[in-house]
């Protein structure tokens, strides 16, 4: 990686340990009844991931406020910087929780039937199935209690429990999971792939960001910028997801390589080729590079963020 990219990976771990120690917070006490329910709901947030969602809320929250804050000499200057941070943390962790959740029911069994992840034993593994399902059902509400604490104006309020429902929603990632379930063993056409991965990935790192952007109070002309980025790196995230899922190991991954290709699962590299994927992902790179260029400097973590997912290699 280049020099660019390994300040965005530092900045990226700086913020992954910091929304850890948040959701260490928000997360029910381990002790507090039920105990084990709570226990689970804490093995399956804390001790791990990218969180690149989470940063994907932070980056394109200070991306839209952070020219404003940085030039707002006037006494409440402090106080908008503190709710804005306050904001993002609430929105960064109902990201993260949705996405905890929705992993925790993709390994189960009954989808996907996955043995590890992040490294370690899956939830209903380590657990039992029973109370990996609870953990995920509980996990859902917690993300969206969260958002409504939020301390921004009402409207945004609304506006950000729609984002998150919607993508989490039938229309977004649970569609998704759907359709890829549906499609084991059948070969799609680019556009169904695409339809497939814009809900089942796409629709909760385009969330991530839209959310920053409210927890922000952003413009229109941000919106549209932020949209067209959110657009593009959610689909590249998947694209290269595929990618690593043929060419890196499990202790790079931290989960079992190669289940797409024997589960005979469509992928990108299955419909493309694996330069051919490589190369997609490289378009959809500029094309959220150029989105951004109207934030000016303000988009520069964005744009690290866009750099390290499609160059990563875990």
């Amino acid at each position: 990686m280049n020099v660019a990219v390994d300040q965005s990976v530092e900045w990226l771990n700086a913020r992954a340990r910091h929304i850890e120690a948040v959701l260490e917070r928000m997360l029910p006490a381990e002790g507090a009844v039920p105990a084990r329910l709570h226990q689970a709901m804490r093995y399956a947030v804390l001790g791990g991931g990218k969180r690149v969602r989470a940063a994907l809320v932070y980056a394109a929250g200070y991306a839209c406020a952070g020219q404003q804050i940085a030039s707002n000499l006037s006494p409440d200057s402090t106080a908008r910087r503190k709710h804005l941070d306050l904001a993002l943390d609430l929105a960064a962790s109902s990201v993260e929780l949705v996405h905890a959740y929705s992993l925790v029911h993709d390994d189960l069994p009954c989808m996907d039937d996955d043995t590890l992840r992040r490294g370690k034993p899956t939830l209903h593994v380590k657990f039992d199935e029973a109370t990996a399902l609870l953990a995920g059902d509980a996990l859902q509400p917690l993300a969206f209690d969260l958002l409504a604490q939020m301390p921004v104006d009402a409207a945004l309020i609304v506006q950000a429990t729609q984002v998150l429902a919607r993508a989490a929603g039938s229309l977004g990632m649970a569609g998704g999971q759907a359709i890829d379930l549906e499609s084991v063993g059948k070969t799609l056409s680019r556009e169904q792939l695409q339809c497939m991965h814009v809900l089942k990935t796409g629709a909760l790192l385009s969330a991530s960001v839209t959310l920053g952007g409210l927890a922000a109070a952003m413009t229109p002309a941000q919106k549209h910028a932020l949209d067209a980025y959110a657009s593009a790196m959610g689909l590249a995230f998947q694209v290269v997801d595929d990618v690593l899922d043929v060419t890196a190991d499990t202790a790079q991954l931290g989960k079992t390589p190669g289940k797409d290709a024997a589960a005979n699962k469509p992928t990108y590299v299955s419909l493309m080729g694996l330069q051919g994927a490589q190369d997609f992902a490289g378009e959809l790179h500029a094309q959220a590079l150029e989105a951004i260029a109207p934030l000016g400097e303000s988009g520069e973590l964005l744009a690290g963020l866009a750099d390290f997912i499609v160059l990563r290699n875990h």
